[in-house]
């Protein structure tokens, strides 16, 4: 075996970059270059790579992210696109990408990531301790108003893609107790590769709003807008004849709503590392559409 190179930040090196995008959609079924060819992928989003013979064989991903906690902004790095080729397994090349991240950001405040349950006893090894995530929730209490106002998105429309990214980089964070910001890019991979059928626009609130409709729930994944909204003016328009419940996939930020909370209890587990000794929330929830 030829001695491995390292490689980070090489988006723009066509060769590396499709290689790095075969090894994410063999292993993840994931492939980032519809989002670069938007000009999504900045330089908030680097590799750390080694690289045989022009091929990508190992990689994790360092996702530069301020966290918004108690109204205050922390400098942060989410890790992200954790991967190896299965014939480089077993060598310590995770290991060594992740050491020299650690290096490379020892002076921020929170390095953090979401792990699959396969590899929980991998991110101890480096300091990172798991945490609980809130599910935020409540029934429906409310008469339905109808979708005044409310236009469909195509999240594989140029203009429509251009729209949500203008107003998601000068967006207030979901909430100022725990929230992202400066996350537009990351928002987009969700707008252009998991919600495209699943953008609207509240004319009347000024909001982009991602949200589902599952049999009785309404799966509200986000809502983007440069001044506060009151979340409850937005449902009304949203909710249908048969929704019962609905479901925050980010921590709503309103006294009002009868909210209930349950531990989150999806397949990816909350790891931080904190670095300065930042004060976190007892309970809280990650925003989903800035989730690596």
């Amino acid at each position: 075996m030829k001695e491995l190179v390292f490689a980070k930040g090489y988006q723009e090196n066509e060769l590396l970059r499709k290689s790095f995008n075969e090894l994410a959609s063999s292993i993840f079924g994931i492939d980032f270059e519809v989002w670069y060819q938007h000009g999504f992928w900045t330089e908030k989003y680097i590799p750390y790579s080694y690289i045989e013979y022009g091929r990508v064989v190992a990689n994790v991903s360092v996702n530069l992210v301020d966290l918004i906690i108690d109204n205050e902004k922390k400098q942060s790095v989410q890790i992200g696109t954790v991967m190896t080729h299965p014939d480089y397994r077993n060598q310590g090349l995770s290991k060594k990408l992740m050491d020299q991240v650690l290096e490379d950001y020892k002076d921020i405040d929170l390095m953090y990531l979401f792990a699959n349950q396969s590899v929980l006893d991998f991110y101890p090894k480096f300091g990172f301790k798991e945490y609980e995530e809130l599910q935020f929730s409540m029934d429906r209490s409310f008469e339905a108003k109808g979708e005044t106002g409310i236009r469909k998105l195509n999240g594989r429309n140029v203009e429509d893609l251009a729209f949500i990214y203008r107003l998601a980089a000068d967006r207030l964070s979901g909430s100022a107790a725990f929230g992202t910001h400066g996350t537009e890019e990351l928002l987009m991979f969700y707008c252009l590769m998991v919600f495209n059928q699943d953008l609207y626009y509240a004319q009347d609130e000024q909001a982009v709003v991602i949200m589902q409709h599952e049999e009785d729930t309404l799966h509200l994944y986000d809502v983007i807008s440069k001044e506060k909204v009151e979340l409850i003016t937005i449902l009304r328009k949203l909710v249908n004849k048969n929704t019962v419940k609905i479901v925050f996939h980010f921590q709503p930020e309103d006294d009002v709503l009868p909210l209930k909370t349950k531990v989150d209890k999806s397949s990816n587990v909350l790891f931080i590392k904190n670095l300065t000794g930042v004060s976190l929330p007892n309970a809280f929830k990650h925003p989903l559409t800035s989730q690596a």
